[in-house]
């Protein structure tokens, strides 16, 4: 087996970890009486003390000044807002919607680099990123008529995303992924605090069905989380990214297995506009890197 193909398959395993932690969180707070802000608190704590066990197994330091300095404190900044927005889309808005919209957030990324990190573009790529755009409203449907409200929840959780991957990109390299990991899943702590500040009534501890399905979320987080940083490392980032893609299948299907979701035919049209324009200007760019001398 070429590292190629094992990376592929762990970004397939990654993708379907990352599907099937969105439905334990779509299910805990959809019929188990569990609150956004609750469960998003709760999926924080159980994953950040599984990191936090797996950095002292590997005698990696838990804290680190970088935490608190330029890229890192930005990247934060963006996962806060991604995270938040991202479990209340989760909670309110239909699985499939959110997962289709959250697969635009390579695009927007690359847009980032292009602007912020001054990378260069070329015209293709930047055709498939207006394509891409195109397959967002139309989920997303800006028309008075057909406007749905909770996707702006996903499209706000899709570019705090989006920010916190460009951010990824500049972070120091000293710091350790799994120091990486911890953090992430802090910022999914802090992101459940904040939306508990502002949901009605007392905060309630969860009943044994909502903690279990809350306690599933946690661990295929950590699954999909581990098994994407696998993928990176194992084989080529070209060959390999395009694969994340498989999360919005494992998304589609979970929905209509689960929530008896049906998509309509817009929504399926912009989610198949963002993955092709996804995964060609993954393609464009590996190209561009491996053409260089």
């Amino acid at each position: 087996m070429t590292d190629n193909l094992r990376g592929a398959l762990w970004m397939i395993l990654a993708m379907l970890g990352f599907g099937i932690e969105d439905a334990f969180f779509k299910a805990a707070t959809a019929t188990s009486g569990i609150t956004a802000g609750m469960a998003t608190l709760q999926f924080g704590l159980f994953a950040m003390l599984i990191y936090a066990g797996y950095a002292l197994a590997r005698n990696v330091p838990l804290w680190t000044r970088d935490y608190l300095r330029g890229p890192l404190l930005i990247r934060t900044g963006f996962e806060i807002t991604g995270r938040l927005f991202f479990a209340l889309s989760l909670a309110y808005t239909p699985l499939s919607t959110t997962s289709a919209i959250l697969q635009a957030a390579p695009l927007f990324v690359m847009l980032g680099a292009a602007l912020v990190l001054k990378e260069k573009i070329g015209p293709r790529r930047w055709a498939a990123m207006a394509v891409g755009f195109v397959g967002v409203l139309l989920i997303v449907r800006p028309t008075p008529a057909a406007f749905q409200p909770n996707a702006i929840l996903a499209l706000l959780g899709m570019i705090g995303f989006a920010g916190r991957d460009l951010m990824t990109r500049v972070a120091p390299p000293r710091v350790h992924t799994v120091q990486m990991g911890l953090l992430g899943f802090a910022v999914v702590t802090v992101a459940g605090l904040i939306i508990l500040m502002f949901e009605p009534g007392a905060p309630r501890l969860p009943e044994a069905t909502a903690a279990a399905l809350v306690t599933g979320t946690a661990l295929s987080g950590v699954l999909g989380y581990t098994a994407m940083t696998l993928a990176m490392r194992t084989g080529e980032v070209g060959v390999v990214a395009p694969f994340r893609y498989s999360r919005l299948i494992v998304a589609l299907i979970l929905a209509y297995l689960l929530f008896d979701e049906r998509p309509d035919a817009l929504t399926l049209t912009g989610a198949a506009l963002i993955v092709t324009a996804g995964t060609y200007s993954l393609i464009r760019d590996n190209r561009r890197r491996a053409a260089k001398p």
